[in-house]
């Protein structure tokens, strides 16, 4: 598995329509890989996010099996002069997991239930939970089949924090798609070794083409 760090330049035109459609981005990061294997291999798969650190500031995070190679990125997107892209093998820091470790952690997912429309419909559609209590807790419930849970802070809460809570619309050829999306990030304790690094590799909940589900990991003292 590789680990991936782009910095997107968002003065370039081609930037713009990236950033305003997920489906764009898939399809440019789709494009980094000339082999189907180092997209999506079984018990893994490629995440992509986007932080902005800054209003001015962009990066691309992608988690692939394959080394990526974002040359068409860096000619429509970033700075071709000057600046390319940094990937460093993931495999070393997903063998030394294991339980009782705190990590830092940032996560963007689309937060989602089952439902049905109306009570006279027959199959049940996804529906994004739009409160930050019930994206909050959507996690917390998540997080024990993943191998982890948030870390309390001092006064028994969560360490936890949602920002970047939007609803998306965006076209899907020529179909609409609407997405909830919400980052978190906070501190967590792993629980179990084996199903964090699932989770860390395939992605956790639902819309991982469009930017969701890529959990990230930064050092915190005391892990």
């Amino acid at each position: 598995m590789f680990l991936t760090r782009f910095q997107i330049n968002p003065a370039r035109r081609g930037a713009r329509k990236l950033l305003s459609s997920p489906q764009a981005m898939h399809a440019a990061v789709r494009a980094a890989f000339a082999e189907p294997e180092d997209y999506e291999r079984a018990g893994s798969r490629t995440l992509w996010r986007l932080d902005t650190p800054t209003t001015a500031t962009v990066y691309l995070y992608v988690v692939s099996p394959g080394r990526p190679d974002l040359t068409h990125l860096v000619e429509q997107a970033g700075w071709p002069t000057t600046s390319a892209w940094d990937t460093r093998e993931y495999d070393p820091l997903l063998a030394t997991l294991r339980p009782g470790q705190r990590w830092a952690f940032r996560l963007t997912a689309n937060p989602v239930h089952s439902g049905r429309q109306t009570p006279e419909a027959k199959e049940t559609q996804r529906f994004g939970y739009l409160r930050e209590g019930e994206q909050q807790e959507w996690l917390l419930k998540r997080a024990a089949r993943c191998g982890f849970t948030v870390a309390a802070q001092s006064d028994g809460r969560p360490n936890l924090r949602l920002h970047r809570r939007q609803t998306l619309s965006f076209k899907r050829g020529t179909h609409s798609v609407t997405l909830t999306t919400a980052t978190y990030d906070g501190v967590l304790e792993v629980t179990n070794g084996d199903d964090f690094r699932t989770a860390l590799v395939s992605g956790i909940g639902h819309a991982k083409a469009y930017g969701c589900g890529l959990l990230t990991l930064a050092a915190v003292d005391g892990r």
